[in-house]
């Protein structure tokens, strides 16, 4: 049984409103097209005058923004050492220097080999001690000078009470700034007390490359060669055996490798075919470090004056004296 009834809204015989009295709209507005009077459209206003107003504010969001990406750009290179703790240096001793080179690469030859950072500085930091430096890294920064645009930077970790001044200055001297966005890649070398060099380049993605000879061969793939296998395996056997046997091996084992090389060398203008490659930049680093460039073969001698006739090996030659 229903607890009440209700009499139909609409539909029978006794219908208080029929359907053609419902409304068919919630309410009229009048219509703009017309004039008061109901006359003809109302002319509109042109659509191609733009308000001046509204030009400036859009010329100074342009400037806003082209000033946010400088600050993002620098701020993003500064993170890279900022998030590692290998950033405590001592800020009193910074020399930083611009290198002035002939651009034969252009920024999408770097986004293929290190992959796209949009707004920021492509940086590599590199931490060295000062009673070993590191030469090969210093020719091969020489090498990318010539092919890239490279903002420079020596800092000196708190670790280390005392470094050279021509350690300080193997970047050279302080030339006039440019805006950091201007260059495609930046060199942070930080002298520390570290037992082998040390690199980083992107902190969030790969953890710090160890060793002269592993950075030396990821610096040295920025140039842009490439190699088949065959060739490459030689290389790294080369990097490999001055790393091992000529910085770190006895005296035994060093003659081995000059014999080794005086062989090669009697075969190729370098040690591995007809063009400069990392074996070179580390051997030749390695004989330099070691002293062992007196009384080589024939061969070897030849190949070392090859080198050093080569302006990245000459500036190199200089932290040694």
């Amino acid at each position: 049984m229903p607890m009440y009834k209700v009499r139909p809204f609409q539909g029978g015989p006794d219908s208080a409103v029929l359907a053609q009295h419902l409304p068919a709209c919630m309410y009229r507005v009048r219509s703009v097209h017309h004039d008061s009077q109901g006359g003809a459209p109302v002319a509109s206003a042109p659509q191609d005058e733009v308000d001046p107003s509204l030009q400036a504010l859009e010329a100074r969001q342009e400037e806003i923004l082209k000033r946010l990406y400088e600050l993002k750009a620098a701020v993003d290179g500064l993170s890279k050492m900022i998030q590692t703790p290998d950033a405590d240096f001592d800020a009193t001793n910074i020399i930083q220097a611009d290198e002035h080179a002939s651009l034969t690469a252009s920024a999408a030859d770097l986004d293929n080999l290190l992959g796209k950072d949009y707004g920021a500085l492509k940086d590599i930091v590199i931490n060295a001690n000062p009673s070993l430096p590191p030469l090969s890294l210093l020719v091969l920064h020489s090498l990318l000078c010539e092919r890239y645009k490279i903002l420079s930077a020596v800092h000196t970790h708190s670790s280390v009470k005392y470094v050279p001044e021509h350690l300080l200055k193997c970047f050279g001297e302080q030339a006039r700034k440019q805006s950091r966005h201007e260059y495609q890649l930046a060199f942070t070398l930080i002298w520390k007390d570290v037992l082998k060099p040390q690199m980083k380049f992107s902190i969030q993605t790969m953890c710090p490359i160890e060793g002269e000879g592993n950075i030396a061969r990821f610096l040295f793939s920025l140039l842009g060669q490439k190699h088949n296998a065959v060739t490459a395996t030689l290389i790294d056997s080369w990097v490999d055996t001055a790393t091992f046997q000529l910085k770190e091996g006895s005296n035994k084992e060093r003659a081995a490798v000059l014999r080794s090389m005086n062989t090669a060398l009697g075969k190729t203008s370098w040690l591995v075919g007809s063009e400069l490659t990392v074996a070179d930049v580390v051997t030749w680093c390695a004989l330099q470090q070691t002293e062992s460039t007196s009384g080589v073969p024939a061969n070897v001698q030849k190949w070392l004056k090859s080198c050093e006739n080569l302006a990245p090996f000459q500036s190199a030659l200089k932290l040694l004296k």
